[in-house]
């Protein structure tokens, strides 16, 4: 794959046959995620608003997940900001690139649609690993204008919960 211009992806729904390129992507950055089987990304996939294969040129490049307000999603992180923005945000679950296709742009893409759709909510929320740290994650969400508003966790494993107001 080239560098030398942006690549543009295609955002479809997970597929059945999907499911293998999904897990072992996430099993590969298990360290940033949450361990994910089969039945859990069954679980992801009926709770979310978005669970989508980031396609580039009918290549599997990645995948995402956002769940919107009301879900029965079990995560703290996800508990933890709809307590405080009730019907008012989407929360990104996850956004995982292959490492073939990083640097291309793909995630700036995937964010304005993401983003595009959390605007009638208000905001787009999420996490990013603060201890230990994940520099590039911070700076990136930074760059895009993220804040963070709480954290959660206990020393050693913290996450900088962090938002983005948007508006329709």
């Amino acid at each position: 794959m080239s560098t030398s211009s942006p690549a543009t992806p295609l955002l479809r729904p997970i597929a059945d046959d999907d499911v293998p390129e999904v897990l072992a992507l996430n099993e590969a950055n298990v360290e940033l995620l949450a361990p994910m089987d089969a039945a859990r990304l069954a679980e992801l996939q009926a709770w979310a608003i978005r669970a989508d294969v980031i396609d580039v040129g009918g290549a599997f490049a990645g995948f995402v997940i956002t769940m919107g307000p009301g879900s029965d999603y079990d995560s703290p992180n996800y508990r933890w900001f709809a307590q405080r923005y009730g019907s008012e945000f989407h929360y990104l679950d996850r956004i995982v690139l292959d490492d073939a296709f990083r640097r291309l742009g793909l995630a700036s893409a995937v964010y304005e649609a993401v983003e595009a759709d959390a605007a009638a909510a208000g905001r787009l929320t999420l996490e990013v690993n603060a201890e230990p740290p994940n520099p590039a994650s911070l700076a990136f969400h930074a760059g895009r204008g993220y804040a963070e508003v709480g954290r959660l966790g206990s020393p050693g494993k913290t996450v900088a919960l962090m938002a983005k107001r948007l508006t329709p």
